[in-house]
């Protein structure tokens, strides 16, 4: 399975590996592997590379009384800018994210067949109003308290019967398209997706059933350590790393628990992280890594990773052989810093392709100003030949 993967991972980093399809015929089509970038709504947006990408989810709307809300100032206007990219990608479809980190709203809105109805008509409403191609939920997390949020025992099912409602109302969605954009005929899929997390986050979910309602699920394979973790360890490992406690997260066991369920592996787009996470205070055995620490201390964004920590001011990068990670040590400070960087991007890449998975996802779009990161992603997805 996928262990066998990673043990052998470092004789195959620029190679065909045993798992994938040796004949040119048999390989994937390059377009099958979705690119989908999460972007936050502020003014100006990003620079965006729209041709590189298969879909964008704008972050985020929220919930108020049990609808969906565009509660951004700008929300309107950064829409239309994103819609605007079809012009140079006519593929690329556009979502928008419900919900987020701390968003409340999802147990109240999933509790009975009456709620259910109202937030799925305030889904079909909103993507008549704004043209976009779909949803993507980002409920954080159901039957867990999360930061204050209410839940439920009974989010577990109501998760199912939320996400059957919103298939069954995008399904007959026939609406028109406004803005002059044209109609939006019956055959046009209404995308549905949602973002979600491993372990003990789906222990609150029924993953079997949900995915046929799913047009692709983008898993949260990043903050496996951050300031609610005893201890530092690499936020974003593909495998897990020789020092590591036995059930570490990854993005290979994210993704066994995932297919062991029943999710078909096209369904699946592995999130990467275009930021990194600083642990400060931290003891220095094994150069910080694995061990607990003083504090927690922020995240820096790739280009603030380059420009002043990477070999630079006492950081020191090493590379974890078993976790095909980077990472940073400052022995002066103490300071440990876990990230990804083009060389465990392309690998995460590899994997994708090596299993077949339905592509990559990353969060966000601003943090890779210049599109170094997301040049990675693209270049190794869509390479058949590699």
């Amino acid at each position: 399975m996928l262990r066998a993967f990673a043990v052998a991972f470092g004789a195959c980093l620029f190679a065909a590996c045993a798992t994938q399809p040796s004949h040119p015929s048999q390989q994937p089509r390059a377009e099958h592997y979705r690119l989908v970038a999460y972007v936050v709504g502020r003014e100006p947006l990003p620079r965006i590379d729209a041709e590189k990408l298969t879909a964008i989810n704008y972050a985020f709307a929220h919930i108020g009384g049990g609808r969906i809300v565009l509660d951004a100032p700008d929300a309107a206007a950064n829409l239309a800018s994103l819609r605007a990219l079809k012009a140079r990608n006519p593929q690329l479809k556009v979502l928008v994210s419900v919900g987020g980190w701390g968003a409340e709203g999802f147990s109240d809105a999933a509790a009975d067949a009456q709620a259910r109805a109202r937030f799925a008509q305030s889904a079909v409403d909103l993507i008549a109003a704004t043209a976009v191609d779909g949803i993507d939920l980002d409920w954080e997390y159901p039957g867990l308290p999360g930061p204050g949020l209410v839940h439920r025992s009974e989010d577990e099912r109501n998760f199912t019967l939320l996400l059957r409602e919103l298939r069954e109302r995008f399904d007959a969605f026939t609406h028109e398209y406004p803005g002059g954009s044209g109609p939006r005929s019956s055959s046009e899929r209404v995308l549905l997706t949602a973002a979600l997390a491993d372990r003990e986050f789906v222990a609150h979910i029924e993953l079997g059933r949900i995915h046929p309602y799913l047009d692709w699920i983008n898993l949260m394979t990043y903050d496996f350590h951050n300031s609610l973790t005893p201890t530092t360890g690499h936020h974003a490992a593909l495998a897990r790393s020789s020092t590591s406690a036995p059930d570490e997260r990854s993005v290979e066991h994210a993704v066994e628990q995932f297919l062991a369920a029943g999710v078909p592996a096209r369904k699946l787009v592995v999130g990467v992280p275009f930021y990194g996470r600083a642990f400060a205070d931290v003891r220095p055995q094994n150069r910080g890594l694995d061990q607990p620490y003083g504090r927690y201390d922020r995240e820096f964004t790739w280009p603030e990773l380059v420009a002043g920590l990477i070999d630079r001011n006492g950081y020191v990068r090493y590379w974890d052989e078993a976790a095909h990670v980077p990472y940073l040590w400052n022995a002066q400070t103490h300071a440990f810093v876990s990230y990804d960087d083009p060389r465990s991007l392309a690998l995460k890449a590899d994997f994708v392709r090596a299993h077949r998975l339905g592509g990559m996802m990353y969060w966000e779009q601003s943090q890779d100003p210049v599109g170094e990161l997301l040049g990675v992603l693209a270049a190794r997805l869509r390479d058949t030949a590699h």
